[in-house]
């Protein structure tokens, strides 16, 4: 069984499921409203909300015929918390990378300097 986390990636690495999400962060909406922008069928929609609700990133009521989908942000901040720990790694890895850099620039300046204090020498 996979675990949650999996589960999550798994449904984001659909555009369309990630456009919808995009849709729903604006407000719940129905199948139908959903489908709009889309070339798929409802049933085609249905799918993809199906995936997103096995992983818990949306919910679907029922009020008379209609069935409205809502954004539930719990997994994508689960998701979001887990990749932040990798952009820490990646933000650390870049002020190195920075500092090292700065470092070649002034050794750089520095070895002009003394070359052009050699020319005028000559």
């Amino acid at each position: 069984m996979p675990d949650q986390l999996s589960v999550t990636f798994a449904a984001l690495a659909d555009p369309t499921r990630r456009a919808i999400l995009a849709r729903l962060a604006h407000g719940e909406a129905t199948v139908t409203e959903l489908a709009k922008p889309f070339d798929l069928s409802l049933p085609g929609v249905s799918k993809h909300l199906k995936v997103l609700q096995r992983a818990g990133l949306i919910t679907q009521s029922r009020s008379a015929q209609w069935r409205p989908c809502r954004l539930e942000a719990t997994r994508l901040k689960e998701a979001s918390e887990w990749v932040g720990e990798y952009r820490r790694f990646w933000d650390e890895s870049f002020q190195r990378l920075d500092e090292v850099l700065q470092e070649m620039i002034q050794k750089e300046k520095s070895d002009e300097r003394h070359e052009g204090d050699h020319d005028a020498q000559d």
